[in-house]
């Protein structure tokens, strides 16, 4: 491995500090070393609204930045937002050389950094670990390129292909192992979507529990009919996060007092002008900042968003159990698998979690 490698490899480490907290901004990692190729500073984006990589590791630099080379796992910004452009200070430390991962996908940003640093006679190489760092910032890429959240979609499954029984209130499959995993997925994404029969038969919290999670949690509820009660233990959780129902148009005009007292207990209604229009959902949902959003059913739900091609990656917990004839199956596992580009298979405990991103959208 050499030099150049291996100080990346150590920026993209840093990076990973900040996952579940930079949200809706990238994670991102820089080192510094000096003239002799010491490291003399290192740093990451710790949160949305503080400094940058590049500036942490720069002050921890300080004078001994002079004359050295900048390994980061993003192009430096050049714009002014909740904090100053990167690219100023990098040319003011006094660097001589720039190695990036990757440039930012965002059209304020893109190659814009890396021209200003070249207008300031220092070296720019890109390109250095870019596959690694485009997976670390995979919902950060798809909300600034494709304008809405990165897509997980989430299910719990018998080996028969069932998510659940036929009439039974709740089917408990997956085991505490399976569901630490998710409530540590949900630490980390910014939303959690479920369809309006999860909210009546399950009546969840749609929280993460026994995780630390810094920042507010979205919860999405599909609802075109308006079922959904406002007694829901949901409407109980506003110190958790937001709470938006998605409906449409027609059904508010038809149900002004159910939308009131929706409102009354917290809601947001996100209206649409047809039902079924999962890319104008996910675009208003991209709007509030929303990078990731991991949807956990019901059935009707899921076949919307496959049919109309917006999941980036679906989760498969497999119980080892059969429902047989009681249950009620999922969609066709077969051609999900197919669409899949890579497939992870990882146990926990007695489940298995079958894990792939979708070929079509990458």
């Amino acid at each position: 491995m050499t030099d150049d490698a291996k100080y990346m490899q150590q920026a993209l480490q840093l990076a990973e500090n900040g996952r579940g907290k930079t949200s809706p901004n990238p994670m991102v990692g820089a080192v510094i070393t000096g003239p002799d190729g010491r490291i003399v500073g290192t740093g990451h984006h710790a949160r949305a609204g503080g400094p940058h990589a590049e500036i942490r590791a720069l002050k921890e630099a300080g004078g001994l930045s002079v004359g050295g080379t900048l390994y980061c796992t993003l192009e430096p910004c050049c714009h002014r937002g909740r904090t100053g452009p990167c690219a100023d200070e990098i040319v003011g430390a006094g660097i001589k050389r720039v190695v990036l991962a990757t440039l930012d996908p965002n059209p304020v940003v893109q190659g814009n950094g890396v021209d200003l640093l070249r207008q300031n006679r220092i070296v720019v190489d890109v390109g250095l670990c870019a596959e690694e760092a485009k997976a670390l910032n995979f919902a950060f890429f798809t909300w600034i390129t494709k304008e809405r959240p990165f897509v997980i979609m989430k299910i719990a499954l018998s080996l028969d292909g069932c998510f659940t029984r036929v009439g039974q209130a709740r089917t408990k499959l997956t085991s505490k192992r399976a569901d630490s995993y998710v409530h540590g997925l949900r630490a980390e994404v910014d939303g959690i979507a479920v369809g309006s029969n999860t909210v009546i038969v399950d009546d969840p919290l749609l929280t993460a529990r026994h995780v630390v999670r810094d920042r507010p949690l979205t919860r999405v509820v599909f609802d075109r009919r308006l079922r959904v009660s406002p007694s829901a233990r949901l409407f109980g959780t506003h110190e958790a996060g937001p709470i938006i129902v998605v409906t449409t148009e027609a059904q508010c005009e038809q149900e002004p007092e159910r939308v009131r007292a929706l409102r009354d207990v917290g809601a947001n209604i996100e209206v649409l002008t047809k039902s079924d229009d999962m890319k104008s959902v996910l675009r208003k949902l991209g709007r509030r900042d929303l990078t990731c959003l991991v949807v956990e059913g019901g059935k009707s739900v899921h076949q919307a968003l496959w049919r109309q091609r917006h999941v980036d990656r679906v989760q498969m917990f497999i119980a080892p159990m059969r429902l047989g004839v009681e249950g009620e199956q999922w969609l066709n596992r077969r051609l999900v698998m197919k669409e899949l580009s890579t497939v992870n298979v990882v146990n926990f405990g007695p489940d298995v979690l079958v894990e792939g991103d979708v070929y079509r959208n990458h």
